[in-house]
């Protein structure tokens, strides 16, 4: 998905006001008003929220495909790679709290399959890289092959989704890296053999 520089400046001020004030706070109106435009101008970028939405969860999703392969990259040790790949995702979230908005946004708009569909696309990026990197694991008898590669994945995804779920409904509250890296750290240390 291509996204023009006037689009990326509308999904980044459409972040800071779900960020600010919740997804209550995200109107045509409010966001056109925020970008010091009319909302008819902002009707020629997106046809709606939930388009803007939408390209939001897709922009994540091509970053985080871009990161975490840059991390597979620089990091050939699988166990190293994986503590990499979360502090990554740890780092970019704390910087932009507005992309951990939009993931939790499903239920948000009525039956959006568009919003379903790019958490899903996210979750597709992230669960590829990390299941490439336990498989690997695994081959190299780095990690246990006591469960599968997919259960493994499965386990550390979600540990990643509630501790992200924790530090939205916290408020932020606390220090997502150092928890974050404390709890990857634990997950692996159980499949580590």
């Amino acid at each position: 998905m291509d996204i023009k520089p006037r689009q990326l400046q509308i999904i980044e001020a459409a972040g800071q006001l779900v960020t600010e004030d919740g997804f209550a706070a995200l109107t045509t109106k409010r966001l056109a008003e925020r970008m010091h435009f009319t909302e008819a101008a902002l009707y020629r970028h997106f046809a709606s929220k939930e388009e803007i939405l939408v390209t939001m969860l897709h922009h994540l999703a091509a970053n985080i495909d871009e990161r975490l392969a840059a991390v597979a990259e620089a990091h050939p040790d699988p166990v190293e790679r994986v503590r990499a790949m979360f502090d990554s995702q740890f780092t970019y979230f704390q910087k932009n709290p507005q992309y951990l908005m939009a993931i939790f946004a499903t239920g948000v708009l009525e039956a959006s399959h568009g919003i379903d569909a790019g958490i899903e696309r996210i979750m597709v990026v992230k669960r590829r890289h990390l299941l490439n990197t336990i498989k690997e694991g695994q081959r190299s008898g780095v990690f246990t092959s006591d469960h599968s590669a997919e259960t493994l994945t499965h386990i550390i995804m979600g540990t990643f989704r509630l501790h992200m779920l924790q530090w939205r409904m916290s408020g932020r509250s606390f220090d997502v890296r150092k928890k974050g890296r404390a709890l990857i750290g634990a997950a692996l240390d159980l499949i580590t053999r």
